[in-house]
């Protein structure tokens, strides 16, 4: 039987994506917990290079980096699959999945340790990349369309961890009325039982980014 095992983090977004592939596929792993500010001789002895969190190990043999073990996750667990057989519709759902890491979540976060205008003019710009996102759901139940595919799992953050944000900042960032594809995605993905059963627990999660939207703001006050 083949040996799996998970290096994450407790609250991790990154890592949440691999949880969520193995369970999609049924697969049986392992999972070590990884304390970043005392990172493990095992997960420096995997992830050389990176030194973070995610790493997947099968077999000894060790993957890193969030989308790259989703892929080896798809391409050795042939079932349930995640990625579409046709080659243009593999191409977007990587696309949309490298937009949501490269364009949405650093625009989000921008809004997030901001203040007053400067938070006003991060959410115009994370909502402007949110359209893009609204535009992909037309039609589709999810971004990979009947089922959860690998553009949901990247995206999956958007769900709890946008409400955590918004309830620690009171501002608002996927409003029904003008988001409502994207409103009605984030439901009905979060409220999948391989979904839901995996969240980390959200009282933890509301402290944890207090705290770190209140240390970003302390950086930003001039000494």
């Amino acid at each position: 039987m083949a040996e799996v095992k998970l290096f994450r983090g407790w609250s991790s977004p990154f890592s949440l994506r691999v949880v969520w592939a193995l369970k999609i596929k049924d697969v049986q792993y392992d999972t070590i917990i990884e304390d970043l500010s005392n990172k493990s001789p095992l997960l420096l002895q995997y992830n050389p290079v990176h030194k973070k969190i995610p790493v997947l190990v099968h077999n000894g043999k060790a993957v890193a980096e969030s989308f790259v073990i989703l892929e080896y996750i798809e391409e050795t667990w042939k079932h349930n699959p995640f990625l579409s057989e046709d080659p243009h519709e593999r191409a977007a759902a990587r696309f949309w999945a490298k937009f949501g890491d490269e364009k949405v979540l650093p625009s989000i976060w921008d809004a997030f340790i901001s203040e007053g205008k400067e938070q006003e003019e991060g959410i115009v710009k994370a909502n402007e990349n949110l359209k893009y996102l609204e535009e992909q759901l037309k039609g589709k139940r999810f971004f990979g369309g009947d089922h959860i595919g690998f553009a949901d799992i990247a995206l999956g953050w958007l769900t709890e961890y946008v409400d955590v944000l918004e309830e620690v900042t009171s501002m608002k960032l996927i409003i029904e009325d003008e988001l409502p594809l994207l409103s009605e995605w984030r439901k009905i993905f979060a409220d999948a039982p391989v979904i839901k059963e995996n969240w980390p627990p959200r009282d933890k999660h509301i402290t944890k980014f207090q705290a770190l939207r209140e240390a970003s703001l302390l950086k930003k006050v001039p000494t």
